[in-house]
């Protein structure tokens, strides 16, 4: 499954067991920047046969590669929490942060989500200090809910 963006550079695609090692290839290169809030800790280590597991779960959850111009360089992750309920992650390679790249792949996300898996309700969890991911949130509409000892909580209901 291919999602398009609001960029003509930048498209979706569902990842599979047969991305496993072109995604822990990327996710190695940017450990620094991953677990710099501490968001990625359990990703950077592991395995590649650990992440083909992950990418191969039969669950209703879709886990999309963030593809620019042919090339990985982030992931958006729909996880079914509890349906029609779904929690968001994502994240983008360092050198690819801060050209809009990541509000447009989670934007095409969510239209996936409220428009093709009906959720209801999509929520996302931000550690405190990661201001980039906040912002990102609040561009679309989502709003802070709870607080936590070491993240927020964000939610977004489908209109």
């Amino acid at each position: 499954m291919i999602l398009t963006t609001s960029r003509p550079d930048l498209t979706l695609r569902q990842l599979t067991p047969v991305d496993a090692a072109m995604l822990y290839d990327l996710i190695h290169s940017n450990h620094t920047h991953l677990t710099a809030h501490g968001d990625y800790s359990a990703q950077v280590a592991s395995s590649i046969e650990a992440i083909a597991a992950e990418l191969s779960t039969g669950d209703q959850s879709t886990r999309f590669g963030i593809f620019h111009d042919a090339a990985l360089i982030g992931r958006v992750d729909l996880v079914a929490v509890e349906l029609p309920r779904y929690c968001l992650s994502y994240w983008l390679s360092a050198s690819h942060t801060g050209q809009g790249f990541a509000t447009a792949a989670v934007q095409a996300a969510i239209e996936y989500a409220f428009n093709q898996s009906a959720a209801t309700d999509i929520f996302a969890g931000v550690t405190h200090g990661n201001d980039r991911s906040v912002a990102l949130l609040r561009r679309l509409g989502f709003d802070a809910i709870k607080q936590f000892e070491t993240y927020t909580r964000f939610h977004l209901a489908k209109q």
